[in-house]
């Protein structure tokens, strides 16, 4: 059969030895020599085909991608467009490796873009899975001594490939021996999801790319690197060992793989699970460097030579990828006039302290913005610039499991008082409402004319404060999913708010270095007290448990703290090397959260 690769024609198929298709004209024969004989595949921005080669007396396969933009809009196009174009000079470049499908062609016609590669004859990995059962140890550590060069390769060569899984494993033959071992030589598929990294490159949020159940999870966030490929190789494997889905193989109330749980035949040896397990550890900088390192641990005699021959720069890591350094304030930069404030009488501080924090936690890709502990103490949640929030295990210092949704900075977040519910500001100019036992997000709440950057409940969990640079306060009745009041007349920006514990007291905190205190009086909001400590951003206030004291944390990365009935200021804590943008105190009072641009969340004994 020859089909047609005119993406609009209603009948493809044609005769085998067609010049034009019957039913649309189009030409069947690409480069009057690539014949597409059958589909294989299709995505969002073409297709892919099954294809031979008329221009020599073999007739050899080959495969044909296909790129049509016409179906997409402009911009999404000329992104994809530019995606394929890419995809070609990659395969380019790599496809000089026996176990990456070399480059035939690269052209346009008819208006859209094509690839020509060569075909690997053979079955992917998740095909002779599902035909031979579960891959024993000896056939993993095969696999990975076949693929773990592959990867050092593709690595050297300033790629990652951001979709390692079993489906883009191809065994080249179908061989296999009687001791089980699969003599087939295995070949890496499928780069239209790699991704170059540039000597100045920066890991921004980005475009997520991927199968979900095999992506790291920075990867998720559009934040790949080196150890995102050794990741997905490492959840490849565990897959094939079990023929379990690995979102399976993950426990979140855990926070840890299972997936010896599910071995269906002998245990795996320690030293084969140890590197498995830090394959697929959470965070980057806990799994090995490189491909290499991973071969090194499992040959800790020695590589065999058998294994590098013909890779350049054996025991050279991969170019690094540059890292961002830690960002400005939360915010833009100031475009308006500030207006006259009140002159305020400082009190200096009874004395200045550098502390130990007792946990750094740290996978953040970008500034902390906000951190909240839960009620029992046991969990603790902080927002990011990276668009994500984290649900961490306080005691132990441990992430759990990251919720999305934002479409710009989280920028503050808060629980519930009884613990369910999480509350999330955003410079979107929205307020997110978290379902905390499904893990998802629950319904927005909307108003602000500007950005959001802080939220807090009040004691009983009726009613959510949101400070936002619209120079308002909103409180917000979340029975009903609607606005209660607005607390206005503020003389800046309000960056962060904060409730008393008996919830008729509220505090907010300014662009200007005001902190101002309201109380519920009657029926009504009234201003209280205005406190003041120095004359830059505050970004953060929590108000403690008995509502006697009141942190602020500012631009200059000091955590001031004040006894509220006074208004005195009793000490300044020298916190964070750059922005204090976030404090929560936890249920007992004695210890705080910090959280700041240098990417760090800190806890203090008070």
């Amino acid at each position: 059969m020859s089909y047609c690769l005119n993406p609009q024609c209603p009948h493809p198929q044609n005769p085998d030895d067609g010049k034009f298709c019957l039913t649309c004209g189009a030409k069947l024969l690409l480069r009057e020599r690539y014949r597409a004989i059958a589909p294989i595949g299709h995505g969002g921005f073409g297709k892919t085909f099954l294809a031979v080669d008329e221009d020599k007396p073999s007739r050899p396969a080959c495969v044909i991608k296909q790129f049509f933009p016409q179906t997409q809009g402009a911009p999404q196009a000329r992104k994809a467009a530019e995606l394929f174009h890419r995809e070609a000079v990659r395969l380019d470049e790599l496809g000089k490796h026996p176990q990456i499908p070399d480059l035939l062609a690269h052209f346009e016609q008819d208006k859209n873009q094509y690839l020509v590669q060569e075909y690997i004859d053979g079955a992917n990995l998740e095909e002779e899975l599902t035909h031979r059962g579960p891959f024993a140890e000896t056939q993993i550590r095969q696999l990975l001594d076949d693929l773990l060069p592959v990867l050092q390769f593709v690595h050297q060569s300033r790629v990652i490939h951001r979709d390692i899984k079993p489906a883009n494993i191809i065994r080249r033959g179908q061989a296999g021996t009687a001791t089980g071992q699969l003599s087939g030589q295995l070949v890496l598929v499928d780069f239209g999801a790699a991704k170059v990294v540039t000597d100045t490159q920066l890991p921004g949020t980005g475009t997520v790319i991927g199968s979900p159940e095999y992506v790291a999870p920075e990867q998720t966030r559009g934040q790949a690197v080196y150890a995102s490929d050794i990741y997905s190789l490492g959840v490849t494997c565990l897959h094939l060992l079990t023929q379990i889905s690995p979102f399976d193989l993950y426990d979140i109330h855990e926070d840890r793989w299972v997936w010896r749980d599910y071995l269906r035949g002998p245990a795996i040896a320690d030293s084969l699970g140890s590197v498995l397990d830090r394959m697929v550890a959470t965070l980057p900088n806990q799994r090995y460097e490189s491909a290499l390192d991973v071969l090194k641990a499992l040959h800790p005699g020695g590589i065999p030579p058998a294994l590098l021959g013909g890779l350049p720069g054996v025991g050279t890591p991969p170019p690094a990828i540059a890292r961002p350094s830690p960002s400005p304030q939360t915010g833009a930069s100031r475009t308006v006039q500030q207006p006259p404030t009140p002159k305020f009488s400082r009190v200096a501080p009874l004395r200045s302290t550098a502390r130990v924090p007792l946990h750094t936690l740290t996978g953040h890709r970008d500034a902390v913005t906000s951190v909240a502990f839960s009620p029992d103490g046991k969990t603790l949640a902080s927002g990011s610039e990276d668009l994500t929030i984290e649900i961490w295990k306080a005691d132990v210092g441990k992430r759990w499991y990251t919720l999305t949704g934002h479409e710009d900075w989280v920028t503050s977040v808060a629980f519930s008082p009884d613990g369910q519910t999480l509350a999330s500001g955003s410079r979107d100019q929205t307020v997110e409402i978290w379902d905390l036992k499904k893990g998802k997000r629950w319904y927005t709440l909307s108003g602000h004319a500007d950005r959001v950057y802080g939220v807090a409940f009040s004691p009983d969990g009726q009613t959510l404060a949101s400070a936002s640079r619209d120079r308002t306060v909103r409180l917000w009745d979340l029975k009903r999913s609607r606005e209660l009041a607005t607390l206005d007349g503020w003389p800046d920006w309000v960056r962060t708010v904060a409730f008393g514990p008996d919830g008729r007291v509220l505090a907010g905190g300014c662009r200007d270095g005001s902190i101002r205190l309201w109380q519920y009086r009657g029926d009504s909001w009234q201003l209280w007290r205005t406190l003041r400590a120095d004359d830059t951003d505050i970004f953060a206030i929590a108000l403690s448990p008995d509502g006697s004291q009141l942190t602020a944390g500012n631009r200059r990365g000091n955590i001031d703290l004040w006894q509220v009935n006074s208004g005195t200021l009793l000490e300044t804590i020298s916190a964070h090397s750059g922005d204090v943008l976030s404090l929560a105190f936890a249920p007992d009072g004695n210890t705080l959260a910090s959280g700041g641009s240098d990417r760090l969340v800190k806890l203090w004994n008070l």
